[in-house]
């Protein structure tokens, strides 16, 4: 949520690719992840290194803060921001789910299960919009969402009402963007799904799917022209989560055969996925050391 400049005289497709591929890993190995700690782990176990999980992302966002490097300020931002998520969010539903009795819900059309921690994720609507109220009224982002709301908002006003950014940590600006884009996704593909709004094959769910596709291709073009190690991986974080979108829904619907929820059913593809991703996170670690 900060303003990314681009160059339209070259483009670094290298770059962007191996920014791309280094976030949209992140989704399919935190998720095989989840699983393996839920089947292997007895509740107890589980919930205190969830909890633990969490921490050490909080650790990991504020260790950021004060180091060097638009990089590395990025990286630990990311990783720090979804080891939270992992664990003081996703998993603290789940306890809270598990404790007071929550069944899963199957769909009556796709037989698709959804768990009961996702199930209560709506109820935290209101939340949201307390974060969308601070980044529209309250502060100066380079998020083209919040920026064309506040056009609209505020017209000749805007320079009056938002007349400057909050303090800017590279760290800080990585974990909630990933946070906040991430919750949103959630709150509105449930929603979705949610057959007293909508459902799973809903022509307004397909047509959300299949713009965040178009969405997405649109924001990796426009990142190709992005220099910056930093800066390319941050506008990664948008691409990818507004593109698993697409992915979640293609999956919900059972077109997409979604490996990582039985990680052991496919060890080979998974360890093949956390290899590339080693070697990813490597080299962009390597550059960091390397400036």
């Amino acid at each position: 949520m900060e303003t990314i400049t681009t160059t339209s005289t070259h483009r670094y497709l290298g770059k962007a690719l191996a920014s791309f591929f280094l976030v949209l890993l992140t989704m399919p190995l935190g998720h095989a992840a989840m699983i393996l700690m839920e089947h292997n782990m007895k509740p107890d176990t589980l919930h205190i290194c969830a909890f633990l999980l969490g921490l050490l992302g909080f650790v990991i966002t504020i260790i950021g803060v004060f180091v060097k490097g638009d990089l590395r300020q990025t990286l630990y931002g990311l990783f720090g921001g979804l080891l939270f998520w992992t664990g003081w969010v996703e998993f603290l539903f789940q306890y809270y789910a598990d404790r007071f009795g929550m069944q899963p819900f199957a769909d009556p059309v796709t037989g698709k299960v959804t768990q009961p921690e996702y199930l209560i994720l709506p109820a935290s609507f209101g939340f949201l919009i307390m974060f969308f109220m601070i980044y529209i009224f309250s502060t100066r982002t380079g998020c083209s969402f919040f920026n064309w709301v506040q056009r609209k908002l505020f017209g000749m006003r805007r320079d009056i009402i938002v007349a400057r950014p909050m303090t800017r940590h590279v760290s800080i600006v990585t974990f909630m963007e990933l946070c906040v884009m991430m919750w949103t996704s959630y709150i509105v593909l449930m929603f979705c799904y949610d057959t007293n709004f909508l459902g799973d094959t809903h022509p307004v769910t397909l047509l959300l799917g299949f713009g965040c596709l178009i969405g997405a291709t649109v924001m990796f073009i426009r990142q190709t022209r992005i220099s910056s190690w930093g800066a390319n991986i941050r506008m990664s974080i948008a691409t990818v989560l507004v593109l698993w979108t697409f992915v979640e829904i293609l999956g919900h619907i059972g077109i997409l055969k979604e490996i990582w929820l039985e990680p052991m059913s496919h060890l080979p593809e998974m360890i093949m996925l956390l290899l590339l991703f080693v070697s990813l996170s490597a080299y962009t670690l390597y550059k960091s050391l390397s400036k």
